[in-house]
């Protein structure tokens, strides 16, 4: 009788283990014939996809304040149609876009980050080779080429 107890209660364990060890399996079991709502293709983390800006970002642009002060900054972009990429400031620029190191491009605009991720500036295209906005403080800011 001793070993039917042992058996008894290292089941539930055992079978506890297996169903924990398949948690991390990707494959989903489907008993009922019907679909689970679960999409086999991976989506972007911010939503679907969204359309690349209106001109190759990837080169080098200038950055001015309306409030005075310009300086160059070089977008780097792995493709034309790039909707991301790092940020390369020249010296001299306004505010505090010297810590400028990555953008994104959305359905919202042009985001310039800085080096712990936090925003910078919005714009939104504003004719062939520019576009115009503001910082997160409010102050008006172009970029232009």
């Amino acid at each position: 009788m001793p070993n039917m107890a042992f058996r008894l209660t290292t089941l539930p364990i055992i079978v506890g283990a297996s169903l924990l060890a398949s948690c991390g399996n990707s494959e989903r079991w489907n008993f009922g014939g019907a679909s689970s709502g679960i999409s086999e293709t991976p989506q972007p983390a911010g939503g679907p996809q969204t359309k690349p800006p209106p001109v190759n970002l990837g080169g080098r642009w200038t950055l001015s304040a309306t409030a005075g002060g310009s300086c160059a900054v070089t977008f780097g972009a792995s493709a034309p149609d790039a909707v991301e990429g790092a940020i390369a400031p020249g010296g001299g620029c306004p505010f505090n876009f010297f810590t400028s190191r990555k953008w994104t491009y959305s359905e919202a605009g042009l985001t310039m980050r800085d080096h712990n991720a936090q925003a910078l500036a919005l714009l939104a295209p504003a004719g062939p080779n520019r576009f115009e906005g503001r910082t997160s403080s409010g102050q008006e800011v172009t970029l232009s080429r």
